[in-house]
C-alpha cells in the first residue's frame, strides 16, 4: 500500500488578538482512503475533512461546501472557515505548502497503482 501523502504546514489562527498564534498542522492526502478529500490535523487531535477540489478553487476565488468556506487572502494567503454547530473557527495559511501539497496529490494519482511484475524462470 502506498504511503500517505504528507506535509506539515503552519496554520494562524483567526482570532480577536493583535497576534496570530501559528500552530503546526499536518496536510494528509490518502487516495485509498477517499481520493476526493483532504485533511488538515491541528495539534490536540482536532482533524478537518474536506474536498480536495474545494482547497483548489479556493486558491483562486472564494468557494463554499457545506459548513467550510475557503477564500484567497491576497496573492501569498488562504483563509478556511469552518463552521459548526460549537461555531466558527478561521485559519490563514500560506499558499506555498498547500500548492505543493495539491500537486503532490495529483501526482499520486496519476502514477495509478503499482505494478507487479513477475519473472520467469
Amino acid at each position: 500500500m502506498p504511503p500517505v501523502i504528507h506535509e506539515q504546514a503552519e496554520a494562524w489562527l483567526v482570532n480577536d488578538t493583535p497576534d496570530l498564534p501559528a500552530v503546526p498542522v499536518d496536510l494528509l492526502y490518502d487516495a485509498d482512503e477517499d481520493p476526493r478529500t483532504v485533511h488538515v490535523a491541528f495539534p490536540g487531535g482536532t482533524d478537518w475533512t474536506f474536498g480536495r477540489d474545494l482547497l483548489e478553487r479556493g486558491l483562486r476565488a472564494p468557494a463554499e461546501r457545506g459548513g467550510i468556506r475557503v477564500w484567497p487572502c491576497g496573492r501569498a494567503q488562504l483563509i478556511v472557515e469552518r463552521r459548526s454547530k460549537e461555531g466558527v473557527e478561521v485559519v490563514q495559511f500560506d499558499n506555498a505548502p498547500l500548492i505543493r501539497f495539491l500537486h503532490r496529490t495529483h501526482e499520486k494519482n496519476a502514477a495509478g497503482p503499482a505494478r507487479m511484475t513477475h519473472t520467469r524462470a
